[in-house]
């Protein structure tokens, strides 16, 4: 490991966008590293996902805490500090919104795990030693931390030089243009294309408004699901409208202990297909009541229809997380159907049971084709083709 270090005293301080960069770069890199090392667990293990080369993949870790340490000395070392209280100047400054005591717990973590990694990084283990993976390892949480949650330092360190969104409409515009658009959502000619809550809390959804086979760019401050949203801007394109919106701050997270780079090892799964090849392959009932059986299992090593349920139920908890009307709407219609894939997954488990109670095996006659043909022997002569029948050429 390579000591932290600072900028000289004398040389140039980073601007705000350059210490958002490190950070970036940091992210870059441990998103490669993470992938790095999925692709080397995946070679320990089986193909139902369990580990089955324990030494290889206490290696492939080993590895990847190496590296995630030498990238964090590289990109961020030097300037994590500046780049928190580059964010703090910011975030003391913007309008009271919901998320902004959430950010500042983000912070604080990260500085608690800027110092514990400048900690280690100041007095570094015996390079190759046991004690020096023992030390990456205890700094992989701190790493990923910053991974994970140095996006929100980074915008809000961009914002220290970023544009502050004026009113372009007057009120009797605005009041136009939402009008317009208005009529334009109930043609059904109003095609939203991206949105985005801005620092101050506020949703912002860019959408086409059609008239006439003529289409124009408008920004819409509020849900557009429900009255009371408001056409906030009017431009050429959207990359107009980029440079002239508020930017988009670090989206929300389903549920908050949730990290991309420390997610749970995978539970023994088995596949529809392997599934559907047993029955095949299978001879008696209870061959194809065990395969049944297995989509339908709960627990750790669920079947397919049980993570179906899983998905749609978690799926619904993400689009009412939306907090949005249409959100709502189809978070309802998720968790519906959840119930019925429950409901069928009771279905299925009785018929598996039942198929399994009947004792019985395919009859013989239905017997098996071979795919290998016998060959003819070398000496053999071919036998002669059948003489083609003649034709009598036909004249123009």
């Amino acid at each position: 490991m390579t000591p932290a270090s600072s900028p000289a005293p004398d040389g140039p301080l980073p601007t705000a966008p350059e210490l958002a960069n490190a950070a970036r770069d940091f992210r870059l890199q441990m998103a490669v590293i993470d992938s790095e090392t999925e692709a080397a667990l995946d070679m320990t293990r089986d193909r139902y996902g369990r580990t089955v080369h324990a030494g290889a993949a206490a290696a492939a870790r080993a590895h990847r805490d190496k590296a995630a340490v030498e990238a964090y000395a590289t990109h961020l070392a030097p300037h994590a500090e500046a780049l928190l209280d580059a964010a703090r100047l910011v975030l003391d400054e913007l309008p009271p919104a919901r998320h902004l005591a959430g950010w500042r717990v983000v912070l604080d973590g990260l500085a608690v795990s800027a110092a514990e990694i400048h900690r280690a990084l100041d007095r570094p283990a015996a390079p190759g030693s046991q004690a020096e993976r023992t030390q990456h390892a205890a700094l992989w949480p701190h790493l990923t931390a910053w991974a994970d949650h140095s996006s929100v330092a980074s915008n809000l360190a961009d914002q220290r030089d970023g544009q502050h969104h004026k009113a372009s409409l007057t009120d009797e515009e605005q009041q136009m243009w939402t009008e317009r658009a208005q009529a334009a959502q109930r043609r059904g000619e109003l095609e939203l294309t991206e949105s985005w809550y801005a620092a101050d809390g506020q949703s912002i959804t860019l959408a086409y408004l059609v008239e006439d086979n003529d289409s124009t760019v408008v920004a819409l401050r509020g849900d557009p699901g429900v009255p009371g949203w408001q056409v906030i801007g009017h431009y050429a394109h959207e990359y107009e409208a980029g440079k002239a919106l508020p930017a988009p701050v670090p989206p929300g997270i389903l549920r908050a202990d949730v990290s991309r780079f420390n997610r749970l090892a995978p539970a023994p799964e088995v596949s529809l297909q392997e599934l559907i090849r047993d029955v095949v392959e299978g001879h008696t009932a209870g061959d194809a009541s065990n395969a049944l059986l297995g989509t339908v299992q709960r627990g750790y090593a669920a079947g397919p229809m049980a993570r179906l349920q899983e998905l749609l139920e978690t799926s619904s908890q993400f689009a009412s997380a939306l907090e949005t009307v249409q959100g709502r709407q189809i978070a309802a219609r998720l968790s519906a159907l959840g119930r019925q894939i429950e409901f069928l997954t009771r279905e299925v488990e009785e018929a598996a049971e039942d198929l399994g109670a009947t004792v019985a095996v395919l009859p013989p006659h239905r017997t098996p084709v071979l795919r290998a043909r016998p060959r003819p022997a070398v000496d053999t002569t071919p036998p002669t083709p059948p003489p083609r029948a003649s034709t009598t050429a036909r004249h123009r």
